[in-house]
Parts: structure tokens; sequence; C-alpha cells
């Protein structure tokens, strides 16, 4: 069964792929066949290297089912976005006298949640979100549909290692707070007027042990029926709106 891609998410072929990442386009994540290796895929791998774009490396099985067409041996996944500078987003923030707002998303996978978080994110004014370069949903034209074009407007990050990135959060005087089960304290009991960064992870795992370490505090949701939990965008909108609650 073919994998459904709109055409303008992906483009093929090494040299094409080498052309727009010079032209400066945004790209997501190359997928390379394994046992492909000559003067053209060297090149990429040396312009993926110099402009911090993921290398997978998979099976041709793999890129056959995203494409029949002649890929090569290399698909690239275009972004829909342009991604920021977590700098220059904290500096701005501060120096329009606005009190940080970030949310940092662990392996949140799926689409259709990362798209209705980035939705919420936009609504509630957050300055902007943190995704790490492996493990994150692709911000295609499907996340731009779903985020009901909040992509647009809210600026997202790209972390080549969330461990390095949530430390500099901390230099930069902002709370992390992670929403976990392992929690003891509800969100209520937080003060979230002061500077936040949102630590948010999958639904499957939660947030990475690696991570959940470098959190200042830890909150949770009160759930009252009979399922564990709630899903991750709904979550993060929960704790979002209690940020503007406590804030307004």
């Amino acid at each position: 069964m073919m994998i459904s891609q709109p055409k303008e998410d992906f483009i093929y072929g090494s040299r094409a792929i080498i052309e727009a990442i010079n032209a400066g386009k945004e790209i997501d994540k190359l997928l390379l066949q394994k046992d492909v290796k000559n003067e053209l895929t060297t090149e990429l791998l040396i312009a993926a290297r110099d402009f911090n774009i993921p290398v997978q490396k998979v099976p041709i099985e793999k890129l056959n089912r995203i494409t029949r067409k002649n890929h090569q041996g290399v698909i690239a996944f275009i972004s829909s976005v342009e991604y920021a500078s977590l700098d220059n987003i904290i500096s701005e923030a501060y120096s329009k006298g606005e009190v940080p707002l970030l949310i940092v998303l662990d392996r949140i996978t799926d689409v259709r949640n990362f798209g209705a978080i980035a939705r919420t994110a936009e609504c509630v004014g957050a300055h902007g979100i943190v995704i790490p370069s492996r493990g994150s949903a692709q911000i295609g034209s499907d996340a731009m549909k779903t985020s009901a074009g909040a992509l647009n407007f809210i600026p997202v990050c790209r972390a080549d290692n969330l461990k390095t990135t949530l430390r500099e959060i901390r230099d930069n005087g902002i709370t992390i707070l992670a929403c976990t089960e392992k929690a003891t304290d509800l969100v209520y009991q937080h003060d979230l007027t002061v500077p936040i960064a949102l630590l948010m992870g999958s639904e499957e795992d939660g947030i990475s042990p690696e991570y959940l370490k470098l959190a200042d505090q830890l909150c949770k949701l009160p759930i009252k029926g009979n399922i564990e939990s709630l899903n991750v965008s709904v979550a993060t909108s929960v704790v979002l709106y209690e940020v503007v609650r406590q804030r307004s």
C-alpha cells in the first residue's frame, strides 16, 4: 500500500535535493537508502551536515512506499515553515516586556496532535514551539491544515539536541514545567505567571526520563474517569489556558 503524501511535501533525487538545500528550502529530514553511496550522495550528506538536516538511512522498500518514481535512493521532506532561532524568540519576548511562554514537545509524532497543539499555542499567544530534529511530526501541508493556519504565525524551533536546548531555556530564566502523570501536584497549584516552558511527551511513553530530570517542576491534570490520560493536544490546551487564566 502506497503512503499518501501531498506532492509539495517531498522531493526526490540527489541533485534536485542538493539544489533545493542550496536555494534555502527548509528540509525536515532526508531519507537515504542504506546501500547507496556515490559522489552525489556524498555531496548531499555534506550539504545536510552543513545545514543541520537530519538524515535517516532506510531500506529501499520504505522509499518505494512513498513514491515509485526514480528517487535515486533519496527523498527529502520539505517543511511548510521556516524554522526560527530560539535565542531570537526569547530575546524578543523579553525585549517587549512579555513573559515568555514556550511549548517543548518530546516525540509528538502524530501530525494531527502537533497541528492542534500549534493552533492552541497561537491562540493563547505562546512565543514558540520547540521540537527535536528527530522523532517529531513532519511539518508539511497536513500539519499546516490541522493547525488551521496557525503555523503561519507561531515560530517553530528545531533542536538538534533537546537536552542542551532545555538547559539553554533554563539559563534564560525560564522555568521548565513538565506535565506528567508522575507528578504529585496539580497544575493549578503552580505559579504560571513566571516565564514558562511547558514540556509535553508522547502519549505512548510520556516524557523521556533524561528530559524529565531537567524539569524544574512537575504537574499533572486531575483525572476523575476510568481512562488514565487525556489526548496530548487536549492536555496541552488545558495547561496553556491555565497559564492564560493566571496571567490574566
